[in-house]
């Protein structure tokens, strides 16, 4: 499983969103600037998480986004999926075909602990416990 641009750049505009909640609407202008993110590829992120509940927006001269949420209600893992699709490194088997032995021991032993740990990282972080996270040197390293 590899998180593609649409969920990191998602998930950096709710977290630049998040670190700038005292301004009333952020421009996404002045993100993609912080950011080193193309405009026109976070306004397209911008609609998918705007018609997913996660962020709002208003229009006119100074219009910008905000988080639809507190930060502390915003689960990462949420974001994701709605980014991403499911997070699963493996599908679940298909209802009706039978796996081999060798296939079904290899999906409990390894994938299944796998996806059981991947939701279990992305569904315990928040949106604030991203926040201020961010590297010492300033490289907008984000840890999760």
């Amino acid at each position: 499983m590899k998180i593609s641009t649409r969920g990191r750049y998602g998930i950096r505009l709710l977290i630049d969103l998040a670190e700038h909640l005292n301004e009333n609407h952020v421009s996404l202008a002045s993100v993609a600037e912080r950011q080193g993110i193309s405009i026109r590829y976070l306004e397209q992120v911008a609609v998918i998480l705007r018609r997913a509940g996660f962020i709002r927006s208003v229009k006119g001269a100074s219009g910008g986004y905000t988080l639809s949420r507190r930060p502390e209600e915003l689960i990462i893992g949420e974001a994701l999926r709605e980014l991403e699709g499911d997070m699963l490194v493996l599908d679940p088997p298909i209802a009706g075909i039978q796996e081999s032995k060798l296939q079904r021991c290899i999906r409990l032993t390894v994938f299944d602990r796998l996806n059981e740990r991947i939701a279990g990282v992305i569904d315990r972080e928040t949106l604030a416990s991203m926040v201020g996270t961010i590297d010492p040197d300033d490289s907008y390293m984000y840890f999760i």
